[in-house]
């Protein structure tokens, strides 16, 4: 049978009384009633129950506010008519659906595959619906939300006969996709085999979670790898969600299609609608002023030991009053990002004094902390997308003056860091290479920053974390800091080796060294740092959620509408996301 059919679909009065359209409207209304009423004896839609997927609206009604969706395009398709009567028997539809939608109200567009409909292959106007979709959200201002399963339009060889030829891939869409990506908040949830040109958009997305062992991502299939490759592999082990959350081609995992639309809500709560918007202020019951006890023991007075950096987090930022948040089960507003992979850095979206901001910060349980090449790359895209919301180019003032609006994201700056992932490993991963994307993207971003070093900032990575280079950034110290060109352990080892060296035995070699640590233990000290104006200022711990609170409020009230002054030779300037 037809993936749609006209059996049991209530036939609708369609007799023409020559007076008005309603005949017209009838055959309209009857064509959408098949489109949308599924066939349980199509194989496409029993595999897709069997394998226990949520069919294609059945997700837009999960994903959506009740009533909001808008379909364009509802009956794109191929009809298939009876000959003597000319009613419709059964219908092939356009195997992606578009249209408008709400979250919490707010206007989104969402395109989303139908993969029970010949595996999301190239069919029935997909080629013109997919970039009339994407064009349409980033035009509208409006974020963009890919629900991807199957190869969203990507080509079969089944359609070289159909056409009596090969043709050149078009890839419906991405060009359109490259331009939305630049303008509104693009999210993708990955709800099956997402492959080929669905692999491309899933990762270029601003955020993208994918379900585990129900999804998977990849260049191509199985069947296409083993005949090029020679590899024999399942879905899962090609690509996965164990291959994919902990290499950073995806951001987050989850269990469930309605916890990816969750999550995906979340995302979407913190940022704004388009670059041309302030990102979303919400009431808050927490006060600004709430000083958490905790704070003042959370980190280790023995520095080789390890704390929750994620607790610290949650200590600081907005108690969460949103019962459906994914983070509400912590007591948190903290949306975290990338969890699963680069886990040396930790970032995500909290909110101070309900103002949205991005958290940025290392987790010392990993690696001591010490940045590497997959967390290099996590810096740099999160920082990035923090800096993406931030422009808006106003009425040029002359060929080579241009005024610029920041409306940004700010960014909560944590710093634990002790420097770049070092050793044979490191370097065989060029952490350097990716750890300068990083660094770039810190020193380019022009966000509010408000810095908290809360222990070490050593060497380059310590440098580039620790001291933000610009007007609009704040910073503070904890009484636990601790910072230099070189942790004072190994740099010890690296300024007297020679000495070291020629102690008569190895004890004489370690009490060398203690003695040297005892020389500098006092020099070491944040306090004498601060004698200098080394650091600007030493705070309680506990006073740390009032100050970010009052720094985001002016944030928010002040720099993120401030006129900044650009000059430009590029009277076009158009800034562009980097992924």
């Amino acid at each position: 049978m037809a993936p749609y059919s006209s059996s049991g679909v209530k036939k609708l009065k369609n007799e023409d009384d020559g007076a008005s359209w309603k005949y017209s409207i009838s055959k309209l209304r009857e064509v959408q009633s098949i489109i949308r009423t599924p066939n349980p004896n199509d194989p496409g839609y029993a595999r897709q129950k069997a394998n226990g997927k949520l069919w294609v609206r059945e997700r837009l009604d999960a994903l959506l506010d009740t009533g909001s969706w808008v379909e364009i395009g509802s009956i794109a398709g191929k009809p298939v008519e009876d000959e003597k009567t000319g009613e419709i028997k059964e219908f092939i539809p356009g195997n992606i659906l578009i249209g408008w939608g709400r979250l919490k109200g707010k206007k989104v567009f969402v395109t989303a595959d139908d993969f029970s409909v010949r595996g999301g292959h190239a069919d029935g106007g997909i080629y013109g619906k997919v970039p009339h979709g994407e064009t349409q959200a980033w035009k509208a201002g409006v974020p963009l939300i890919r629900l991807l399963d199957g190869s969203s339009g990507g080509g079969s060889v089944a359609t070289y006969l159909k056409l009596g030829a090969t043709y050149i891939p078009a890839l419906a869409g991405l060009a359109q996709s490259m331009e939305a990506l630049a303008k509104i908040p693009i999210a993708s949830a990955l709800l099956g085999p997402v492959v080929g040109l669905a692999a491309a958009k899933a990762v270029t997305s601003h955020f993208s979670v994918m379900v585990k062992d129900l999804s998977q991502l990849f260049a191509a299939g199985p069947p296409v790898v083993k005949q090029a490759t020679f590899e024999d592999l399942s879905k899962e082990a090609l690509g996965g969600w164990e291959i994919h959350a902990r290499n950073g081609t995806v951001d987050n995992v989850c269990n469930s299609e309605l916890e990816a639309f969750q999550q995906i809500r979340d995302f979407l709560s913190f940022l704004p609608p388009n670059i041309y918007n302030v990102p979303p202020v919400e009431s808050s019951n927490d006060p600004q002023n709430r000083r958490e006890e905790e704070l003042i023991a959370i980190i280790p007075r023995r520095r080789a030991r390890m704390y929750d950096i994620r607790k610290l987090i949650r200590l600081i930022v907005d108690v969460s009053s949103d019962p459906t948040s994914s983070a509400h089960s912590t007591g948190s507003t903290f949306f975290e990002i990338g969890e699963t992979w680069g886990r040396s850095i930790v970032t995500g979206f909290a909110r101070l004094s309900g103002r949205p901001v991005g958290v940025l910060s290392s987790d010392c349980a990993v690696g001591g902390g010490a940045i590497d090449a997959l967390a290099s790359q996590k810096t740099a895209r999160f920082v990035n997308l923090c800096d993406l919301f931030k422009w808006v180019r106003c009425e040029l003032l002359c060929m080579y003056s241009t005024d610029y609006k920041t409306k940004s994201i700010p960014l909560l700056n944590l710093v634990d860091q002790p420097g770049f992932a070092i050793g044979s490993a490191a370097e065989k991963s060029a952490t350097i290479r990716f750890g300068a994307s990083a660094m770039s993207a810190l020193y380019s971003a022009r966000v509010p920053v408000f810095t908290v070093i809360l222990r070490r900032a050593f060497g380059v990575a310590g440098g580039a974390f620790g001291f933000p280079d610009d007007n609009y950034n704040n910073r503070v110290a904890w009484p636990s800091g601790d910072w230099g060109s070189l942790p004072l352990e190994g740099g010890i080892e690296a300024a007297y080796k020679r000495k070291l060296d020629q102690t008569p035995t190895p004890a004489a070699r370690d009490q060398m060294i203690k003695d040297y640590l005892a020389q500098f233990e006092e020099v070491r000290s944040p306090m004498r740092t601060a004698y200098q104006f080394g650091v600007e200022e030493i705070i309680d711990p506990r006073d740390t959620r009032p100050l970010a609170c009052d720094w985001i409020v002016h944030a928010y009230e002040q720099l993120v509408p401030l006129l900044v002054a650009r000059k430009t030779a590029s009277v076009g300037f158009t800034p562009t996301y980097k992924l």
